[in-house]
């Protein structure tokens, strides 16, 4: 059983940041750069809910397709998924798997 407490601390000294939101009170959001995953505590150690996204003010971009072209999408705003865009969030994701498997 991995310790959510270690995990957390182990991506704080990353550079991550962690928020809580209430809307979401049994989770939490990870953040890096323009980046955002979602998280909750479990007995086996942090789980990601859902994919990480593009951070769009105090919401979560998922990446999506719309009329042929990649954009972060939340409600009803979009950003266009430029290739930089893309590297962060694949660095992101990576690093932040990475981290919760050390830690697991």
């Amino acid at each position: 059983m991995a310790d959510y407490r270690r995990q957390l601390q182990a991506i704080y000294l990353a550079g991550f940041e962690v928020e809580t939101f209430e809307m979401f009170a049994s989770s939490m959001g990870l953040t890096k750069g323009h980046c955002i995953a979602m998280a909750e505590a479990t007995p086996e150690g942090l789980k990601l809910i859902g994919q990480p996204g593009w951070r769009m003010g105090k919401l979560l971009g998922v990446l999506v397709t719309r009329d042929g072209k990649r954009v972060f999408q939340a409600k009803s705003e979009l950003v266009e998924a430029t290739p930089e865009r893309l590297s962060e969030l694949e660095s992101f994701r990576q690093e932040l798997e990475r981290l919760l498997t050390a830690q697991a």
